[in-house]
């Protein structure tokens, strides 16, 4: 109760609170050749940016995931500390806040499997692999291995397929590519699929007397029981929100689909053994948050061109322990860029540009980029009046000297002069070797598609990304602050200020490519 009322007290504070820019650049500016080393770099310090990170992306914020109240908890530090900064209130009713609620489906943990006559608790005993609601009483086939399945008769029956251990990364390793969760998880999914495909019903994946598998059924399970995660869309019209977060499993065929654990092996192998499930799932709404604040232009005929600055301060919350931590930090995603944008706003507050710039600290990126989806289809401004887009993903690892733009080439690119300034800044102040392989179309990650400019780009507005790229502790518990290189952040927060500043006092506002698509 104490925590919740402290988090009622800062909020309260952060959303009537507001401080008056300094004087800065007068009317006719933009007419004027814009400075790539923009007036205020020395607001933006190395002592702020370690400070930040460490209260933002330290354990006491317990990893930020979205609907929940750590997630809450992060958003009020941000709307303070925006104040602080002296960004004026840009959100709803003249607050820093913008609400608005997530939709979480999940299986219901009142859902009821058993085998035979033994009642199996879903998440205890057994993990459904997909959240396919379901009624069925269907008898049990058990096979060895997948090459009996073109030999038995298994159309219309349960399934049951043993899952024998595989090789994962050893824990001190642990990268979210192939270790022990996702790769067994992935080898059980890849079963159940053969199963569906042979013409199963159901399909039963047993676990051996692997120890690394038990590890990773748990693993799985904390997982797997959060379910899914969207926009509570319920009322609005169709094609409301920009663009989607997820992926489609294309033309995967399912069936529902358990993994079991090793002592269940013997009920699935009993002669006449029968599967009864009845799964359903349930709807729960929570609330999540936006940031906005403001920092008002000084040409009165540039006000209602907003430079719009973006990064998202959600990561994945406490899950389940690697080496001993469970506690998923995010610091460099996305705490990095949430303390950056407090940067670069004292910097915007100290010697305000020709335009208003804005700044949007997203809620639940993580979940499908919710929140920017959110704004981009409810902007707090008038979203013709939104010219350029700054968004920032992960910007403190990596080679010191290096960094990436996307949507700095097509066909990600919608905007030459968006770009251009942003080549610029770095060409005359931060000097940053460009990765361009991450913003092809071609790289495996699609790094592109997943962060907070591509609503925005959906609809047209200039925008590009910054990052420093992913990392072996991306989406990890090792993601913490005492592994950012903060001299890079600093670095990379300047080349951000740098580029917004052309753009606030540039003569004409950014280009859009006639013709831009975004195909995938």
């Amino acid at each position: 109760m104490r925590s919740a009322l402290a988090l009622v007290a800062v909020c309260a504070i952060a959303a009537c609170s507001t401080t008056t820019p300094n004087p800065g650049p007068q009317p006719g500016q933009a007419e004027r050749a814009v400075d790539p080393r923009p007036p205020a770099l020395d607001a933006i310090t190395e002592s702020d940016i370690r400070r930040d990170i460490f209260a933002l992306g330290g354990d006491a914020m317990r990893g930020r995931e979205a609907g929940t109240l750590d997630e809450m908890r992060a958003t009020g530090w941000v709307a303070e500390r925006a104040r602080e900064a002296g960004l004026m209130p840009a959100g709803d009713d003249g607050t820093y806040f913008q609400w608005w609620s997530i939709r979480r489906v999940r299986l219901s943990e009142n859902s009821r499997i058993s085998i035979g006559s033994n009642a199996l608790r879903l998440w205890s005993d057994v993990v459904a692999l997909n959240n396919q609601s379901a009624t069925l009483d269907l008898p049990i086939v058990y096979v060895a291995d997948s090459s009996e399945l073109s030999r038995m008769d298994v159309k219309g029956k349960a399934v049951a397929m043993p899952l024998p251990s595989i090789p994962v990364q050893p824990e001190a390793q642990f990268t979210i590519r192939g270790n022990f969760q996702n790769a067994t998880a992935t080898a059980a999914r890849q079963r159940a699929t053969m199963i569906a495909r042979a013409g199963g019903a159901a399909a039963i994946i047993v676990s051996d007397a692997a120890a690394s598998l038990d590890r990773a059924f748990d693993a799985t399970a904390a997982v797997s029981r959060r379910g899914t995660y969207g926009i509570d869309s319920a009322g609005a019209p169709a094609g409301a929100f920009a663009g989607g977060g997820g992926r489609g499993r294309g033309n995967v065929v399912q069936v529902p689909s358990l993994w079991l654990r090793h002592d269940k092996l013997d009920l699935v192998r009993a002669p006449g053994a029968r599967l009864s499930i009845n799964v359903f799932s349930e709807t729960f709404t929570y609330p999540s948050g936006n940031v906005i604040g403001l920092v008002k232009g000084t040409d009165p005929r540039l006000a209602n061109e907003y430079v719009l600055y973006s990064g998202h301060q959600d990561h994945d919350g406490v899950r389940y322990a690697v080496n001993g931590d469970s506690i998923w930090n995010g610091a460099d995603d996305n705490a990095s860029v949430s303390v950056a944008l407090l940067a670069t706003a004292r910097a915007f507050v100290k010697h305000p540009a020709a335009r208003p710039v804005l700044f949007v600290w997203h809620g639940a990126e993580e979940r499908g980029l919710l929140g920017s989806r959110w704004y981009a289809s409810h902007p707090t401004v008038p979203r013709s009046q939104i010219i350029a887009v700054l968004n920032g993903d992960m910007i403190g690892r990596n080679n010191p000297d290096s960094a990436a733009l996307l949507g700095a080439q097509p066909p990600h690119k919608n905007s030459a002069a968006l770009v251009d300034a942003a080549l610029r800044a770095n060409a005359e102040l931060t000097h940053f070797v460009i990765d361009t392989v991450w913003d092809r179309p071609t790289h495996s990650e699609g790094w592109y598609f997943r962060s907070d400019h591509l609503p925005y780009a959906r609809l047209g507005i200039p925008a590009i990304e910054f990052s420093t790229n992913l990392h072996p502790d991306y989406h990890t518990p090792r993601d913490e602050p005492s592994r950012i290189d903060i001299t890079k952040l600093t670095k990379m927060t300047k080349w951000m200020y740098a580029t917004g500043w052309i753009v606030a006092n540039a003569t004409q506002r950014p280009d859009v490519i006639p013709g831009f698509k975004l195909e995938r």
